[in-house]
């Protein structure tokens, strides 16, 4: 997707990484791991540095024997290379102090001076409510030694809690940083699968004709979990499935379904059309909005065998929470390709599986075959194409079943990324990182795309708000979702697909 090939351009310049919130599960889990990859791969610029920012009493020795468990026990390749482990953790150093103290800057500022190195990546692993006051911080200390050679940082998801925190912090990075320098990680873009979406589309001169207004009767785009909130209870309680997953992963998700393609294959190409599909979504609000979308809260259930609790129950949940832990929206977007088709989105917790996938249901065939009822009314053409797990393609056709009758029933055309790659694929943050290192964007949400997100979010949310319900509709844990979310899409005469 990106033009630069990184398996034939390393970066060559010394960089350092600074991780504020070093000692969390994203660095132990998903950050450390994707550099290990990359460091497997001799992706990474020599030298490397590894800078942790947190509060916790560490040291150096602390922070190495943290960082390579981390890497052992999360790494893609096993098992783990001890040379480049060792490598990539030599030139390794922490930082104990709160986020908003001046003194762990002005100490991070000399570490940097004594290292030498002209390129920085500030990398913001921390809770948000930190962003804006480590982005000060940053901008307050003046790092002179990186003058010469770039700065960047990254942000990761949620980019705010609402339309006016998104701006504000907006606006407290961009008083620090130019657009360029700022990476707004959504790690769901890093995804090969999600990548492969454009490829697919815009690879296969077949499909192109058919990816439009005339062919298409609308667009399923889901994402299923079965785990409940878990440790994340505080901030999602807070969040819901609309900030946690729709105003990111779905809006993307929809965004790259719908674009046009690019000019050229840049970053800016690529991000001017999604941004182009954001800006034709109808904004729904009022009764508008309460008519498009359907949410919903989880309750005590059966998931693989085990009993499970309600979402209220769950530890950090408020006992009276109206959160909504499922959520379905009808969407349109409102230009000459799209024009009348649905775009149905759902999203929500303690479903029946871990499911990601987009369907295409194409219109059926607009008359009866001599004078019978409809043949193909049982085995609609489809196309899935599956994010996650089991990645890969799908295809739904017609076909007779052998006999004298004349019945049509649906087949499948497969294509499964494990039987014709091998399991084992680049990690998102493995592709991101190396990304944010050579300076392409492509995979990173700019300012006007998450401002449009942001904005058709919060008509929502302002809509359910007026409402003000003092409960939730509920579903079981473990089974398909609320009664309601199938009567929400059978108002239009279509049907959810099985999870």
């Amino acid at each position: 997707m990106s033009e630069i090939e990184t398996n034939n351009h390393p970066c060559s310049e010394g960089v350092a990484i600074i991780i504020f919130g070093v000692t969390g599960d994203l660095s132990r889990r998903k950050l450390m791991p994707a550099l290990y990859e990359n460091a497997l791969l001799n992706h990474l610029p020599q030298p490397f540095h590894i800078i942790g920012f947190a509060r916790r009493p560490w040291d150096d020795q602390k922070l190495r024997a943290e960082l390579s468990d981390g890497i052992t026990n999360y790494a893609r390749t096993q098992p783990v290379n001890e040379q480049v482990l060792n490598k990539l953790l030599e030139h390794t150093c922490y930082v104990e102090s709160p986020f908003e103290e001046p003194a762990g800057y002005t100490l991070l500022r000399e570490i940097l001076s004594g290292l030498g190195v002209k390129n920085i990546l500030f990398y913001l692993a921390t809770p948000p409510g930190a962003y804006a006051t480590i982005a000060e911080k940053i901008g307050q200390s003046n790092f002179e030694s990186c003058r010469d050679g770039w700065r960047r940082i990254v942000v990761e998801k949620p980019f705010g809690h609402d339309l006016i925190s998104a701006q504000a912090l907006d606006k407290t990075l961009h008083s620090v940083f130019q657009e360029d320098q700022i990476y707004r990680m959504d790690h769901y873009l890093g995804k090969e699968t999600v990548q492969n979406i454009l490829a697919f589309r815009f690879g296969n001169g077949i499909f192109e004709p058919l990816w439009n207004r005339n062919n298409i009767d609308h667009i399923q785009i889901t994402m299923a979990e079965s785990e409940g909130v878990g440790t994340r209870a505080g901030y999602y309680d807070h969040a819901g499935v609309i900030r946690d997953v729709f105003q990111n992963h779905l809006l993307q998700l929809l965004s790259l379904t719908a674009m046009e393609a690019p000019a050229v294959f840049s970053p800016k190409a690529v991000r001017d059309e999604k941004v182009k599909v954001l800006n034709s979504i109808n904004v729904i609000s009022g009764d508008t909005a309460l008519k498009n979308t359907f949410r919903a809260q989880y309750v005590s259930g059966t998931i693989n065998g085990a009993r499970v609790p309600s979402y209220r129950d769950e530890p950090n949940v408020a006992p009276d929470s109206v959160t909504e832990t499922f959520m379905a929206a009808r969407l349109f977007v409102n230009n000459w390709r799209w024009a009348g088709v649905p775009f149905y989105l759902r999203s929500g917790k303690r479903l029946p599986k871990r499911k990601t996938e987009i369907a295409i249901q194409f219109t059926q065939i607009p008359l009866t075959l001599f004078g019978q009822r409809n043949l193909a009314g049982e085995a609609p053409n489809m196309l899935v194409l599956r994010i996650q797990p089991d990645e890969g393609i799908t295809l739904f056709l017609g076909a007779k079943v052998p006999g004298g009758a004349m019945r049509i029933e649906p087949v499948e055309m497969r294509f499964s990324y494990a039987e014709a790659f091998g399991d084992s694929h680049p990690e998102a943050y493995e592709r991101l990182l190396l990304d944010c290192l050579q300076g392409d964007a492509t995979l990173f949400n700019r300012r006007d795309e998450v401002g449009e997100a942001c904005h058709l979010t919060q008509e929502i949310i302002d809509a359910w708000e007026t409402q003000g319900l003092e409960n939730q509709p509920i579903y079981e844990a473990g089974t398909q979702g609320p009664h309601g979310a199938d009567d929400f899409i059978m108002r239009h005469n279509r049907h959810w697909r099985i999870i």
